[in-house]
């Protein structure tokens, strides 16, 4: 496999991006489809994710088949069908509808830093999942989810937080996720055998 790219993303074959811009060592599944997006250092998706109009925070995980920021239809109108804004498809005179889709563009996901996102999983817009958290298999969340919290369900609810709340401050503290490359690399081992909380004692600085 193709190592990743501090300078280009590793977009697999059938992937369509469309306005969208990477930070490094990004990675984009096959068959994926990113549409007026950003996805900053580390993030990944996952064959034939379906992302727009989302901001995707650093090392962010994004399983496959899964919709994040899925755009809606003018349900309050007499008619739904995309005629009403993609009406150049249906008549040579008829122009699309710049006003809808600026308003669809509008409405922000944000997936915050490390979160897993897990196979199968929608995110609805202008919903903001925390740093750190777990949205399960199959959710399909609608309201915003708290740093380190795990979700499921339909829609999505909270289960439980993976760490207790002192713990998640002193992450949120640490901010690892938003340490450079270098730093990244020297305390890789640690990050591969401690758990949270001796990796926190070991490396948070003290007062």
């Amino acid at each position: 496999m193709p190592k990743l790219s501090a300078t280009e993303p590793l977009v697999h074959a059938g992937a369509q991006v469309v306005n969208s811009s990477f930070g490094g060592w990004v990675e984009i599944g096959e068959g994926a489809r990113v549409l007026n997006s950003t996805f900053e250092d580390y993030a990944y998706c996952d064959r034939h994710a379906d992302i727009a109009n989302t901001t995707v925070g650093r090392f962010s995980n994004i399983a496959a088949m899964t919709r994040i920021g899925p755009t809606d239809h003018p349900f309050a109108h007499a008619a739904q069908h995309h005629f009403l804004y993609r009406s150049s498809y249906y008549w040579e005179d008829a122009a699309d509808d710049a006003t809808f889709f600026a308003a669809r563009a509008a409405r922000r996901t944000t997936l915050g830093a490390d979160c897993w996102i897990g196979h199968g999983a929608i995110i609805k817009p202008e919903v903001t999942v925390g740093i750190g958290a777990i949205v399960a298999s199959g959710a399909v969340v609608t309201r915003d989810v708290a740093p380190f919290m795990i979700v499921a369900g339909v829609p999505a609810q909270p289960l439980r937080s993976r760490f207790a709340p002192r713990v998640v401050e002193r992450l949120l503290a640490l901010a690892w996720w938003d340490w450079d490359h270098a730093r990244l690399r020297a305390a890789l081992e640690d990050f591969r055998r401690l758990k949270a909380e001796e990796f926190l004692e070991r490396y948070e600085v003290t007062a």
